[in-house]
């Protein structure tokens, strides 16, 4: 055990590391310089993003070009080291531009917090006493809302919850906020630290209860949910049955494929779970690239994935009077401004490659990535099979393990144009390529 480890250098930190847990091991303090930025003060800043900061971690940045959403061209950031899914956005992309594109719209944006308490009273008079308490926990957020509130911001909706039939005396105060372009964590729960202590002193000071009443208030804890169902973004493409051209199939039995193949997954949890973890590659690696959080963004997916009971499906086709419609329905919190934002230089570099877009527009772009990314794992699925394309993309991860040269990978490249790969015969080739026994 160590006492006080975040208080030494960062050139201390590793040193102890090394030494307590890689026998001195001089190769690995190396490894972690080498990622180390040259430039001190972007070092430092990076550094300072995070608690025993000791080198950085990379992740491919890349780029999904030729999106069109709403009518406008995007080129999508991404990071992102799984190696297929940069290409399947850019394909799927690529195949929709000529299609009419990508369209998205706004069904919510507002986002919840909770003041979690229990009142052993009589929850009557506690619900007949929180109509006159709303106002008081308004006034008493002001001076937190006001800027909020000339953005076009601020809170919405207050309620009191009864939930004792799920567990004795336990009651929430439920508000819905309206954050505009930031995601508003820390605006969200200061206003629902203040709401808690103006409900214990308005309580305490009310003729309403009985001092017993009044003694059996207790505040367990004030938090946001990452849980947005009201924070809602919807993605589709739609175009005739008859546009859905693939050299491997037919049209009308490609969206007939292509339609079981999502209803599938809206009902066998074992097939939505990596359904939806394709969409959430999209989705993650757009959030990622601009500052946002995707540890919130996969939970809020993932619960509205089972908002019914069971797992399913967070995307959704049909076919209407000979138009093929594909879309997702994504509740999704994210923000522009504040965190990351303003600091991180590739994060900035990602909100200006995408046009400065509000919090409403990136949750569009974002629901196109991940919608795009199923869009190309479906088409993949239920024509040529999955691991064509996959395996196509991980050659280069082989040959990169095997130490190849860049003329060794482009001859690799013609070599497996028209054959399966695997790792095998990728090692196969490459020894017989370099005259060595296998």
């Amino acid at each position: 055990m160590i006492s006080g480890f975040s208080k030494l250098s960062k050139k201390d930190k590793i040193n102890w590391l090394v030494d307590t847990f890689l026998q001195n091991n001089s190769d690995a303090k190396e490894v972690l310089k080498q990622y180390w930025n040259s430039d001190a003060d972007l070092q430092q800043l990076h550094d300072e993003f995070s608690e025993n900061t000791i080198s950085n971690y990379y992740l491919p940045f890349g780029v999904a070009p030729n999106f069109i959403i709403n009518g406008e061209e995007f080129a999508i950031p991404m990071a992102v080291e799984e190696s297929s899914v940069v290409a399947a956005a850019a394909k799927a992309a690529k195949y929709w531009a000529n299609r009419g594109g990508f369209k998205t719209e706004i069904l919510g944006f507002t986002k919840l917090g909770h003041v979690h308490f229990t009142f052993k009273g009589d929850a009557q008079k506690l619900q007949d006493f929180f109509k006159d308490l709303e106002k008081k926990l308004r006034e008493d957020t002001l001076t937190m809302t006001q800027n909020m509130e000339k953005r076009g911001g601020g809170i919405r909706n207050l309620n009191l919850v009864d939930k004792t039939d799920l567990i004795p005396h336990y009651f929430q105060i439920e508000a819905e906020f309206d954050t505009v372009d930031s995601m508003g964590a820390n605006f969200i729960n200061s206003c629902l630290e203040q709401f808690a202590k103006t409900l214990e002193h308005e309580l305490n000071d009310s003729d309403f209860f009985a001092p017993e009443e009044k003694k059996s208030l207790q505040i367990i804890m004030c938090i946001l949910s990452n849980y947005t169902p009201n924070c809602m973004v919807r993605a589709w493409v739609e175009c005739p049955v008859t546009d859905l051209v693939d050299k491997n199939i037919p049209a009308d039995i490609f969206a007939e494929k292509f339609i079981q193949a999502i209803k599938i997954a809206e009902i066998e949890p074992y097939r939505a779970t990596t359904h939806n973890k394709g969409i959430m590659n999209g989705v993650d690696a757009v959030v990622i690239a601009t500052g946002n959080d995707f540890r919130a963004v996969e939970a809020c997916a993932h619960t509205f994935a089972c908002r019914d009971g069971r797992y399913s499906s967070l995307t959704h086709a049909e076919v209407s009077m000979g138009v093929f419609k594909f879309w997702l329905d994504l509740p999704i919190s994210l923000g522009t401004v504040g965190g990351l934002t303003s600091l991180h230089p590739l994060v900035k570099f990602a909100l200006q490659l995408l046009k400065n877009p509000s919090a409403k527009d990136l949750m569009g772009i974002v629901a196109v990535a991940g919608l795009a990314q199923n869009f190309a794992a479906l088409r993949s699925l239920v024509t040529t099979g999955i691991q064509k394309g996959h395996m196509k993309m991980h050659l280069y991860n082989i040959l990169n393990q095997l130490g190849a040269t860049e003329k060794e990978k482009d001859y690799f490249a013609i070599y497996f144009r028209d054959k399966t790969v695997s790792h095998s015969a990728v090692v196969s080739e490459f020894h017989r390529l370099r005259g060595k026994e296998v």
